[in-house]
């Protein structure tokens, strides 16, 4: 599976299949965002909400790409994040774009 964040393959013929998505909203437990409160006092990283995005985004593109297999897709195109905080601690990752089956 091709993934891009490009509107168009250069050089590849290919039809378009539809938009595909993948979306997941996470959290971490109390005990990181008591952690994350002391953090903002000091300044820094806050690797417990980092790792939380990070592992929401891994989600939410298994998920796209699950659709677009499903599908029959060889590439998604136009890919693009979305995000938003949903209530403290917890964030919506949402990744979608255009999945595509080459022709040539």
């Amino acid at each position: 599976m091709i993934l891009s964040t490009i509107e168009h393959l250069p050089g590849r013929q290919y039809e378009i299949l539809g938009v595909v998505k993948g979306c997941i909203v996470n959290t971490k437990h109390v005990g990181k965002d008591i952690g994350a409160s002391f953090k903002t006092i000091v300044g820094g990283e806050l690797k417990g909400y980092t790792e939380m995005l990070e592992e929401a985004r891994q989600a939410a593109d298994s998920r796209m790409i699950q659709a677009a297999l499903n599908m029959g897709a060889d590439a998604i195109i136009g890919i693009r994040y979305s995000t938003s905080s949903i209530m403290p601690g917890a964030a919506e990752i949402m990744v979608y774009g255009t999945a595509v089956r080459f022709t040539e």
